[in-house]
């Protein structure tokens, strides 16, 4: 298939979101459209109070802690992205789907089921000057209308816990190309303090992400339908840089040593995986 093949095939996905995706959609999904449709209103943000920020978006200044994961995540897309079709999977505002572009991907696609994240991605690709060799389209992740072995490249960052992975797997494995290959980043489902406190913040995910945090077993499933390689763990220690950040070089070092003890790594916060089609 070539590039121009699935750009005509993209936009067919597009005229059939724009004469109304939402209306087919199950209620889990339509419930995970409403809240990623919330969480990505800049202007509804823009218009929230300090106490309404911390409530519904607290959990970022965590994120900011992520710092090696980070930098692991765009350094792959670097080196894979040249030259490929690239998918950023549930791309939300489409950052690694623009990195991937600038990385010179022939061409980096986004899918996301919230309709306000696609039209953020679409104007964030635009300030950055890839509009030429992005493409993001509202669709189902789990039923991406994708053709059969067409994307060389995926990146799953922090999305498949919103998915069903009995349904998410074999469609990754149905539009990705013999010898393709998926990183994908989670959260991990067995540190009990990190439990916690995806259980006492509940108005920050959906009912659905939060039984749904992925663990080992999933790892299992996963090798049904892929290769699984290159397991890494992340962050421990390196959270508590959200309090103190000037701190976060000294966390980032006890977690490279501590998280690759067998038990202590079962707590870390995230972890990366990738699946190589066979």
């Amino acid at each position: 298939m070539t590039k121009q093949d699935l750009l005509h095939k993209l936009e067919e996905l597009t005229r059939k979101a724009d004469s109304g995706l939402s209306p087919g959609l199950e209620e889990r999904k339509l419930k995970e459209l409403e809240f990623h449709n919330r969480d990505r209103d800049q202007n509804l943000i823009k218009g929230y109070d300090k106490d309404t920020f911390e409530k519904l978006h607290g959990n970022k200044k965590f994120y900011r802690t992520a710092q090696l994961s980070t930098d692991y995540l765009d350094d792959w897309i670097r080196q894979q992205s040249k030259g490929k079709i690239f998918l950023d999977y549930a791309c939300g505002n489409g950052p690694n789907a623009i990195r991937a572009a600038k990385a010179g991907a022939e061409l980096a696609i986004g899918i996301d089921i919230s309709d306000i994240s696609i039209n953020n991605a679409r104007r964030f690709a635009k300030d950055a000057g890839v509009s030429d060799n992005t493409y993001f389209v509202m669709g189902d992740c789990e039923n991406t209308g994708l053709p059969d072995s067409s994307i060389d490249i995926v990146v799953c960052s922090g999305m498949l816990h919103h998915l069903d992975l009995s349904y998410a797997f074999p469609e990754l494995r149905r539009i990705l190309k013999p010898g393709g290959k998926i990183l994908a980043i989670e959260a991990l489902d067995y540190n009990p303090i990190i439990k916690f406190y995806r259980n006492t913040t509940s108005q920050m995910r959906t009912e659905w992400e939060k039984a749904n945090i992925l663990s080992y077993v999933d790892i299992k499933f996963a090798k049904r339908f892929f290769d699984v390689k290159e397991i890494k763990h992340w962050h421990l220690f390196s959270i508590a840089a959200a309090f103190i950040p000037g701190l976060l070089p000294v966390f980032n070092a006890l977690d490279s040593f501590v998280l690759k003890l067998p038990f202590i790594r079962r707590m870390a916060w995230m972890f990366t995986f990738e699946l190589y089609k066979r």
